[in-house]
């Protein structure tokens, strides 16, 4: 059973910083982040491939920066200039080479203005 355990997020002022982790118990081809406010549609933030191609949704280009060390199977997401909209319920996805999904359990990143 692969198994994604997340760590991070918390409460940040605006224009402030945090870092999620999201470790995985094997390797995994694709891995990222999606997140979800209320009232919203989920919506990707970031993905990476094991060759390191990274993808990001567009709010967050420029601010967020995803990335992945493939020895411990674990992924970063770097967020930078937070805004009070990028508060989410922030989700670790990841996605084996049968294109089989897992997902974290999920973590709240609250931003305050």
């Amino acid at each position: 059973q692969v198994q994604l355990v997340e760590s991070g997020g918390g409460l940040v002022q605006a224009g402030g910083s945090l870092r999620l982790s999201c470790a995985a118990s094997e390797n995994l081809e694709i891995m990222g982040w999606n997140r979800q406010a209320p009232g919203k549609q989920r919506e990707l933030v970031a993905s990476i491939t094991g060759a390191g191609i990274t993808d990001y949704g567009d709010s967050v280009k420029g601010r967020f920066t995803i990335s992945r060390d493939n020895t411990k199977n674990t992924a970063y997401l770097q967020m930078n200039s937070l805004k009070p909209a990028d508060t989410a319920v922030y989700s670790c996805f990841a996605q084996n080479l049968r294109r089989i999904n897992y997902w974290g359990q999920g973590t709240q990143v609250t931003v305050s203005s």
